[in-house]
């Protein structure tokens, strides 16, 4: 990546350079380019053109106010903004008393960061440009959304017992007015599914009422919809003001989530809601019979709690099924936890949800209704967005949830269901490996190798050529002894010479690392000024403060606290980066996929650990042992030029490692734990392990960061241990006529069954699943006993001699039908009671 150190020549150059339509480039002698603001070299008018906002995010569902930073306009600008490149949408932007201008955000049927463009001559031009982040409803803070009190009871509306008067709140600053409407808005997909005319709809239905007092709440009781509304059955509730005209487009409001419309659904409903639902619930299974097959496409489940939560990298938490922040799981009884793949399958952007009971064991479909389940459409959506079934959110409630409604919620028909969204087990899930880096620095390779590297500079840690062309590299500085200087690189100039002299140590520590994936943004992870860590997306630096994930291109990032981040990229590659201590930790989660397929500081990834160290050139490391040797094999993979992902957007950065060595050549390290009984730190250094730990001590000269190199290690065991593979034998089912005991299927898991009464039971009695993968035992079956058989037949003779003696034939006859099928008792048994 290029960076922003080229110096202005003239005043005269300054007037040809301008950024207006140039935004994030580089152009002749000045930079339109985010870093340019760090390096003061932006062309005159930057902020003129390229302009930032406030907030910088809101709901897919449009309607939020924010303002243009940073440029001026006049009370007779008449503003204009558009959005997207590719679908355009244009809102109607006002000047404020302050002469900034403001956006609204529009109705959009896609997620992540969208271009925008800013008029201020009535659309006749649109010369200022900037991105706005547009998400998905469901992940939006509560504080931006219209709530719906008790949103259960809104979407079992109709149904027995459910009634009476709904109730909805909201911020009232969210909305621009003294007075609004509360309008219901419905959403559909129509055309033929998979087909060229597959489209979605978001559409104004009625308004619930006008003209109400914007003071943050209302109720209703809802009636059954006129005129034909009922047959929306998905939709959002808006707040906008009342001077707006009926179901205007993209004007300030709030709105709440999309839910299910129980309330407004038609009287039939109302009059027996489980008949209508099965109905709907028997429509959907016929046109899931005519839908193509997602399934074989889709990652399977990891068979643990424990496994879904480490592999960070394909993985991600259900938010509406999240231990940590004890949610019900409304749609999952009987489950603690859920993630969904993060990525959407390739060729229908299906998803797939895994969810875990209390025990930590997957829970199936076939025990449970809460059981994990497949989507069609991927609730997070899937580029290229804006089409079903990749619209997020709404493509996956009109193909998965309404349809839970009809056959498990509304009705008691979930078997119609769980037909079409049956559990994935584990049995073909092959969980990540992991290698991570640490301290200053320290490094264990995804084979299990464990060594230091304390050279100076910017180094490869992955590389993938072949397999999704994934590259990872990290930076490392040099270590001081106070913790003035803990990121001293962006110290000004001024301040930094009043400090008092660095005392410079021999060793190194690792404070960015940077990495992309085929065409992919670049992602750079790097220790702040501000204490955590700093994100940037192509050299620009992105803000976690209202959302703490963000869909980019090619690339998912989550930052739920300034200290940890987690980014996720399309192969399932996931990296991990935690500030401790001001101190980097960054942990690398690779799919099978990469097997043998990678290079670089972190190994190959072959399951040898023998021949884990490389050097660039191809050779091996013939001394695992030796620190110098294991220097020069870290200084081989000091990136090239063309090739570094990092930042330069400080003079330091700039002559230090873009004009210098890529690896400096004149830094030599300490190479091993000095043995100096009269050291003030010995005694804390020799109760602390591993060795590595007393290392960061004694040559870091910091017993923090020894400490916080210790409970990295400890964390990377223990991630370590959770990705062990396990051993799945499958589901087993309940015999005919019996019960089961255990839902458990993995290695050592026992299942114990019994029959009815009336049964024996044939075949083993308790099955353990063994370490092939295979069952022990024999297939389990409820036969009809003997000893019922007789029972009957000395009843039925009785019967026949007392009453009928002509109906003896067919007392055998039945009695022989019924020794060979059990179903046939259940509807003979009549004749003898």
């Amino acid at each position: 990546m290029g960076a922003c150190f080229i110096k202005l020549l003239s005043p005269l150059v300054l007037i040809r350079q301008t950024c207006q339509g140039l935004c994030g480039a580089t152009s002749g002698t000045c930079s339109c380019h985010p870093t340019c603001v760090a390096m003061t070299n932006c062309c005159p008018d930057y902020r003129d053109y390229c302009v930032e906002t406030l907030p910088y995010s809101g709901t897919i569902l449009g309607g939020t106010d924010f303002v243009v930073l940073e440029a001026n306009f006049t009370q007779s600008s008449k503003i204009k903004c558009m959005f997207n490149n590719n679908r355009p949408s244009i809102t109607e932007g006002y000047v404020d008393e302050s002469s900034r201008a403001h956006c609204i955000s529009p109705l959009l049927y896609e997620t992540g960061w969208i271009p925008f463009h800013v008029s201020s001559d009535d659309g006749m031009t649109f010369n200022r440009s900037g991105t706005w982040l547009s998400v998905h409803s469901g992940k939006l803070d509560s504080k931006f959304k219209a709530m719906m009190v008790n949103s259960t009871k809104w979407q079992y509306y109709g149904t027995p017992n459910v009634g009476g008067t709904l109730e909805m709140t909201w911020n009232t600053s969210m909305v621009r007015a003294d007075r609004v409407n509360i309008e219901l808005w419905g959403y559909r997909e129509t055309g033929k599914p998979y087909g060229s005319d597959w489209r979605a709809e978001w559409r104004y239905l009625y308004s619930l009422a006008k003209d109400q007092p914007n003071n943050g709440s209302f109720s209703f009781l809802p009636k059954p919809a006129a005129n034909g509304f009922s047959s929306w059955e998905l939709g959002s509730v808006r707040v906008s003001p009342s001077t707006s005209p009926d179901g205007s487009w993209n004007v300030h409001a709030v709105w709440t989530e999309d839910h299910a419309l129980a309330w407004h659904l038609e009287e039939k409903f109302r009059q027996d809601s489980a008949a209508w639902a099965l109905d709907k619930c028997l429509a959907w299974d016929k046109l899931e019979n005519q839908l193509p097959n997602f399934l074989s496409e889709i990652i399977d489940c990891p068979c643990t709690l424990a496994q879904a939560r480490a592999d960070t990298g394909r993985f991600h938490t259900d938010y509406g099924c999240d231990i940590e922040k004890g949610s019900v799981c409304t749609y999952h009884p009987g489950s603690v936890h859920c993630v969904r793949a993060i990525q959407a399958s390739p060729k229908y952007g299906a998803g797939q949800q895994c969810c875990y009971d209390s025990t930590g064991f997957q829970v199936l479909t076939s025990d449970s209704i809460g059981g994990s389940t497949p989507d069609r459409a991927h609730d997070w959506g899937s580029p290229p967005f804006q089409n079903p079934p990749r619209v997020p959110g709404q493509s996956h409630w009109v193909y998965d949830v309404l349809s839970f409604y009809y056959c498990c919620l509304w009705s008691d028909h979930c078997h119609y269901y769980f037909k079409h969204r049956p559990s994935s087990d584990c049995r073909s899930y092959e969980p990540p490996r992991s290698a991570v880096v640490f301290g200053d620095p320290h490094f264990v390779t995804f084979d299990g190798v464990s060594y230091s590297f304390n050279g100076k500079g910017e180094y490869t840690l992955v590389t993938s050529a072949v397999t999704h062309n994934l590259t990872i590299q990290g930076r490392t500085e040099m270590m001081t002894n106070t913790s003035v200087y803990k990121h001293f690189v962006t110290i000004p100039f001024l301040i930094a010479l009043i400090l008092p002299p660095l005392e410079t140590i021999k060793a190194t520590k690792m404070t960015s690392v940077a990495m992309k994936e085929a065409n992919s943004d670049v992602i750079e992870v790097r220790l702040s000024v501000h204490n955590g860590l700093e994100v940037l997306q192509n050299q620009k630096t992105l803000s976690f403060t209202e959302q703490s994930w963000m869909d980019l291109h090619g690339v998912f990032v989550f930052s739920p606290t300034p200290t940890n981040v987690t980014v996720m990229f399309p192969s399932g590659a996931g990296v991990e980066v935690r500030e401790r201590d001001g101190d980097l930790t960054t942990t690398v989660l690779l799919p099978e996929e990469f097997d043998n397929a990678i290079l670089g500081l972190l190994g190959k990834m072959n399951g040898n650990a023998a021949d884990d160290l490389v050097l660039s050139n191809g050779e091996h490391v013939r001394n695992q042992s030796n620190p110098e040797e294991l220097f020069t094999f870290g200084a081989s993979w000091a990136v090239f030029n063309r090739s570094a992902l990092f930042t330069y957007d400080s003079q330091y950065l700039i002559d230090n490692y873009l004009n210098g060595p890529r690896h400096d050549p004149s830094f030599i390290p300490v190479f091993s734990v000095p043995e100096n009984p009269e050291d003030p730190l010995a005694n804390q250094a020799s109760k602390i392990l591993p060795l590595s730990c007393r290392y960061d001590i004694l040559v870091g000269r910091s017993p923090g960061m020894g400490n916080a190199t210790k409970l990295s290690y400890q964390s990377h065991i223990s991630l370590v241990q959770d990705l062990k593979p396990v051993v799945s034998c499958g589901w087993l089912s309940p015999p005919a006529r019996g019960k089961k005991e255990g839902t458990s299927y993995l290695q050592g898991a026992t299942v114990r069954f019994s029959c009815d009464d009336d049964y024996t039971l044939k075949g083993s009695e308790e099955r353990v699943c063994q370490e092939n993968g295979q069952w022990s035992g024999e297939e389990t079956a409820c036969k009809f006993s003997e000893s019922s058989i007789l029972y009957f037949t000395i009843v039925g003779l009785l019967y026949v001699r007392l009453n009928q003696r002509s109906q003896l034939s067919n007392l055998i006859f039945i009695l022989t039908v019924f020794c060979k099928e059990p179903l046939v008792y259940k509807t003979s048994h009549v004749i003898f009671q």
